[in-house]
């Protein structure tokens, strides 16, 4: 079993809502699997450049690499394996102006390649991985429901671009509502723990 454990909140780690849960979700899954390898990245913390057409450049093997292009190319190239060899994704982010943080938005940029992660057919574009996803999101406001739920640009975001890749099973935790105030931060993080529990134990 490998896991892959993806972080992408500026915050540190007691600060973070979806840094806990996500580190929590992992917990869990390593105990229910033992023996499981987990692979942890902090897109935060260790940023990947912004990608541009050269990325396209450096999967072509017919295309002469100088230093700057093969940086790129192995860069590239270890996020994808990461990814392929992931049983199971975790993603823990926070919403940012309704979306993902740009830090995670460049990780996606890195992996989402034509012809590894996912194809195009005569169909239409196929998903090439497999795997089980896990969301822990976190939000000031809440918008799972209710008016702001078409503002929603985060977990949308992210299902949408794991099923392309191949990844239609995601299971989502939320801790919504944080910003409200101390107590329905706090009612947020127990909800979301218990959906955890619960999850992992089934």
């Amino acid at each position: 079993m490998n896991i892959l454990h993806i972080d992408a909140s500026a915050s540190d780690a007691e600060t973070s809502h979806s840094r806990r849960l996500s580190a929590d979700l992992v917990a869990r899954l390593t105990v229910a699997n033992p023996g499981a390898r987990v692979t942890y990245r902090d897109v935060a913390a260790d940023r990947l450049p912004h990608v541009d057409t050269t990325i396209v450049q450096a999967w072509m093997p017919e295309v002469e690499k100088d230093d700057a292009l093969m940086a790129t190319a192995t860069r590239s190239k270890e996020l994808v394996e990461e990814l392929k060899a992931a049983d199971i994704v975790v993603i823990g982010s926070p919403m940012y102006n309704f979306t993902v943080p740009s830090t995670l938005k460049s990780w996606i940029d890195h992996v989402a390649i034509a012809g590894q992660t996912f194809r195009y057919t005569e169909n239409g574009p196929e998903g090439l991985l497999t795997g089980k996803g896990y969301l822990a999101l976190a939000s000031g406001g809440i918008y799972s429901k209710g008016p702001a739920a078409g503002a929603d640009h985060l977990s949308t975001y992210l299902t949408t671009v794991l099923g392309f890749m191949g990844i239609t099973d995601v299971e989502i935790v939320r801790a919504e509502g944080i910003a409200y105030g101390p107590e329905q931060d706090a009612a947020a993080m127990k909800d979301a723990t218990a959906q955890i529990a619960s999850l992992v134990a089934s």
